[in-house]
């Protein structure tokens, strides 16, 4: 995913946002003081900043890491340590990515428990320099404001633990659809290879459950909740030395990609799952790896909303394209008819069967043989 925000750049975009990557202003974040349960009632002061993630194939540009992935940094940490590992269980694993929603989904469960606590209509929200805006509509229980505040302050947060991980999921979801269609963050530099690459969507969705889990740390600050999350989660994947990661990457050249610069992949192999059959997503494993016989995926589940039903809440997510791209994916959905927001719920599955179309002419298909009419899970 090749994501203003959320992508992957080489050493020209590198250059020309790195005052932007080092992100969080220059008094640090007040958030971070407290412990990261408390962090939802005070709220960050501003955005998770940008951060460059890279391609899971064996190219210049790549960089492959192991269990040591170092300390969470919300804001710039030179501790931090980012790249793709290899895991048994869930496959190459972009640890940026991975990062990245977490840092989302902690921002905007914060950014949601305000907005439910002013008992605002909803909110709107984009990922760092992203020219689509999600709109978050709200519906509140009838007796809501004769509650007592600490009443509302439970509830509040727990449906905001729901919206967190699910508008993160969605939008770089999203990213990955309109990075299919042909959108660059960085100018001319191609960014179509790596739309929905074997390891995208599964560290995105990673990324939501740490950062949940995170926010449920009372005993440490932010950060260092992040960082033993993260340790905790790919311990359990079964994470690999960098030397593996690169050596299964490597296996597949020539079959699930080619090339050896970074602007110059082309990307054969995707997974195109996310979560729309049956809630969960199913990493991608390299077959054949030594150090991992017998693997088995482990599918996660996708952001659920129960909690808001179970409190009366209803919430309706849109999202308002503003790129160059819009045009095609919005005749994909209205055809002639008038029409400007795409309905997740109701959109991505038809986005997503003409994705998988399109790659099956283009790659055969070894790469991606199911492109029947996806039954669609609802996350609620």
């Amino acid at each position: 995913m090749r994501m203003c925000g959320l992508g992957r750049v080489g050493g020209a975009g590198l250059l020309a946002l790195l005052s932007l990557a080092a992100g969080c202003r220059f008094v640090p974040d007040r958030a971070l003081s407290y412990p990261a349960n408390q962090v939802i009632y005070h709220g960050f002061d501003g955005p998770p900043r940008v951060r460059f993630g890279t391609y899971p194939s064996s190219n210049i540009g790549t960089f492959f890491i192991g269990p040591n992935l170092g300390r969470h940094g919300f804001c710039f940490n030179l501790s931090e340590k980012d790249g793709v590992a290899y895991t048994c269980r869930g496959g190459h694993i972009d640890v940026i990515h991975v990062r990245i929603s977490a840092d989302w989904t902690a921002y905007l469960t914060a950014v949601a428990y305000r907005h439910i606590m002013n008992h605002d209509s909803g909110f709107s929200c984009k990922l760092a320099v992203d020219r689509s805006t999600s709109l978050i509509t709200l519906t509140y229980p009838d007796n809501w404001d004769q509650r007592p505040k600490i009443e509302q302050m439970a509830i509040a947060k727990d449906v905001a633990m729901a919206l967190g991980p699910y508008v993160t999921f969605t939008m770089v979801t999203w990213h990955e659809m309109i990075t299919w269609y042909g959108f660059k963050c960085m100018g001319p530099f191609p960014e179509f290879p790596s739309a929905f690459s074997w390891e995208d969507s599964y560290s995105n969705l990673l990324g939501t459950i740490v950062g949940t889990r995170a926010l449920q740390d009372g005993q440490h600050r932010y950060n260092e909740a992040v960082t033993l999350a993260l340790d905790q989660e790919m311990e359990k994947l079964g994470i690999q030395p960098g030397r593996v990661a690169k050596r299964a990457s490597e296996s597949v050249r020539g079959k699930w990609f080619t090339g050896n610069f970074l602007f110059a992949v082309d990307m054969k192999k995707r997974n195109f799952d996310i979560g729309l059959e049956n809630g969960y997503i199913t990493p991608t494993l390299v077959p054949g790896v030594v150090a991992c016989p017998n693997a088995q995926p482990l599918p996660l589940p996708v952001p659920r909303l129960d909690a808001l039903a179970r409190h009366g809440f209803t919430m309706k997510m849109e999202i308002e394209p503003h790129e160059w791209e819009r045009e095609r994916i919005l005749r994909l959905i209205y055809a002639d008819k008038p029409g400007i927001r795409i309905k997740p719920e109701e959109h991505f599955a038809l986005i997503l069967h003409d994705i998988r179309r399109q790659a099956t002419a283009m790659y055969g298909p070894e790469y991606d043989p199911d492109i029947r009419p996806t039954t669609v899970y609802t996350a609620r």
